[in-house]
C-alpha cells in the first residue's frame, strides 16, 4: 500500500515537471510548478506525521484497517495462487509410497542380543 502511495506521489511530480501544451481547458486555474508542488508535499507529509499526536484514535483505526487489508490481500493471493495452480500447474511427477516395515528374523535377532 505504501509502495502505491509513493508511486502515485512521484508520478504526480513527474507529470508536473513535464511540460504539456495547454492548461487543461481551465484558463482561470493557477499553474503550479514542481518546486511549489514539492513544498506542498513536504508540508502535507509533515502534517500527516503529526496526526497521531493530535488524534491517536485515527492512528489506531488506520493501523487496524491496514491489518485487515493485509489479511484480506494475503487470503486473496492464496486463493488466486490455488486457482492458477489448479489451472496451469503441472502435476507432481514424484510419486511417494509407504516403505514396508523391516522384516526381522527371530533367529538373527537372538544372535545379536547374545553377549560375547
Amino acid at each position: 500500500m505504501g509502495f502505491l502511495i509513493r508511486c502515485a506521489f512521484w508520478l504526480s511530480l513527474v507529470l508536473l515537471i513535464i511540460p504539456f501544451g495547454g492548461s487543461g481547458g481551465n484558463e482561470t486555474a493557477e499553474s503550479v510548478g514542481p518546486i511549489q508542488a514539492l513544498s506542498a508535499a513536504r508540508e502535507a507529509v509533515g502534517d500527516i506525521s503529526g496526526i497521531c499526536e493530535r488524534k491517536p484514535d485515527v492512528c489506531v483505526t488506520g493501523k487496524a484497517a491496514l491489518h485487515t487489508i493485509g489479511v484480506r490481500a494475503r487470503e486473496a493471493s492464496r486463493i488466486a495462487f490455488e486457482l492458477l495452480d489448479d489451472k496451469f500447474g503441472e502435476p507432481d511427477a514424484t510419486t511417494t509410497g509407504t516403505v514396508p516395515a523391516a522384516q526381522t528374523d527371530p533367529a538373527a535377532a537372538s544372535e545379536e542380543a547374545k553377549p560375547e
